[in-house]
């Protein structure tokens, strides 16, 4: 069975900086394999268009450019918030903003709508970076396809594997 629409998949692979030499980001084992819907935006899409086609037991190795992956980095996501901001009960919240700390970022209606690495911390504000970590990064995939299956009618209605 190839990989096509519709399709679940379990694969694994070793996610690199720049090419098949960089620095390991990620690595997906046997043991957790990641397991994915094929055509559901579940994947980068041209991720998705490098496995299409490939079957249990088939070896894939690509790379993504930052335009089909996380997007370049972008300086206009660089925010500074005043530190009022990050109260609770009067006190600035140290033990959740910190410098280097990924925080989730709320509306009103306490609704997660992004999360933003902590750069920096002064005396009025908190400077934030709402860039993806990966954002501008070269990514190089090396992998296994495990298995391939046909998804569920429940699983095509949500757009996700749901067993």
């Amino acid at each position: 069975m190839f990989i096509e629409k519709n399709k679940v998949v379990s694969l694994t692979y070793k996610l690199r900086f720049d090419n098949a030499e960089g620095d390991v980001i990620e690595e997906i084992e046997d043991l957790n394999p990641e397991i994915v819907l094929i055509g559901h935006e579940n994947l980068f899409e041209k991720f998705e268009e490098n496995i299409l086609k490939l079957k249990a037991g088939d070896e894939f190795e690509f790379i993504l450019d930052p335009e089909d992956s996380y997007g370049d980095y972008d300086d206009e996501k660089l925010v500074d918030l005043p530190k009022e901001n990050f109260m609770i009960d009067g006190e600035f919240d140290e033990e959740m903003v910190y410098e280097g700390a990924i925080i989730p970022m709320e509306d009103e209606e306490n609704d997660i709508h992004a999360e933003a690495i902590v750069l920096e911390i002064d005396e009025n504000n908190v400077k934030l970076d709402f860039n993806h970590p990966l954002a501008g990064e070269t990514l190089h995939f090396k992998g296994n396809i495990l298995f391939v299956r046909d998804a569920t009618e429940e699983e095509i209605k949500f757009g996700d594997v749901t067993e």
